[in-house]
């Protein structure tokens, strides 16, 4: 960063590509306020070279709205995620996978807090674009087949956690194999609502079928 800063400037791409991706190792370091400090360093540099609604500066927009989320700072999740929406249905379109994303993000972000319907209505829209554009069985389509399914299972709703958890099952199984690290967490999800219905023997023949999974793979 000290030589690019030096020979490009501190606005340069190059040097601002430097200055996310340290941001990037601090995130993955879980040091979220000096993340924060990065990425609005980086966002505020590209927003002075690049504008406001460049797909660059969303995802410098994403990430913070990611690590608020992680804080447990839903509302200011939510406010930088309806931003990076915005700007990219504006600039991308409805159905563009960063779009979709974003709607995916949100989704569980009204997860998190608790707002399950509200989730629900995001991820819907999110199936939705992204059946359309991926396919169904694509794993992106598949994650927010299986956050749906989370969201009935944190609401009790139980046979209706396990229908889409079965649907993502499907679609990981045929795309990925039945040992993916994805399949086998969906596998080990189906367990856990057994376990909360009492349908005890269901849960541990789920458990078993993961724990082989994981060991094998």
């Amino acid at each position: 960063m000290a030589g690019r800063q030096k020979a490009l400037g501190v606005d340069h791409p190059d040097t601002l590509s430097i200055v996310h991706n340290m941001a990037s190792i601090f995130d993955n370091q879980g040091y979220y306020e000096k993340v924060l400090e990065w990425y609005e360093w980086a966002l505020a540099g590209r927003q002075k070279t690049l504008g406001v609604d460049n797909p660059a500066i969303l995802t410098e927009v994403s990430n913070m709205a990611l690590v608020f989320d992680k804080q447990g700072q839903y509302e200011k999740a939510l406010q930088f995620y309806d931003r990076a929406f915005a700007g990219y249905e504006k600039a991308l379109g409805v159905d563009h996978p960063d779009t979709l994303r974003t709607v995916n993000n949100m989704a569980s972000v009204f997860g998190n807090n608790g707002h399950y319907e509200k989730a629900l209505e995001w991820y819907e829209q999110a199936l939705a674009g992204r059946q359309k554009t991926l396919g169904v069985d694509h794993p992106a389509t598949l994650t927010t087949v299986n956050n749906m399914a989370s969201v009935f299972h944190k609401q009790g709703q139980y046979e209706k956690g396990l229908e889409w958890y079965e649907r993502a099952l499907a679609g990981y199984e045929k795309t990925l194999g039945v040992d993916h690290p994805a399949t086998l967490t969906t596998v080990s999800n189906m367990a856990l609502v057994f376990d909360n219905q009492a349908q005890y023997k269901k849960g541990l023949e789920f458990y078993e079928r993961a724990i082989a999974g994981y060991e094998k793979a």
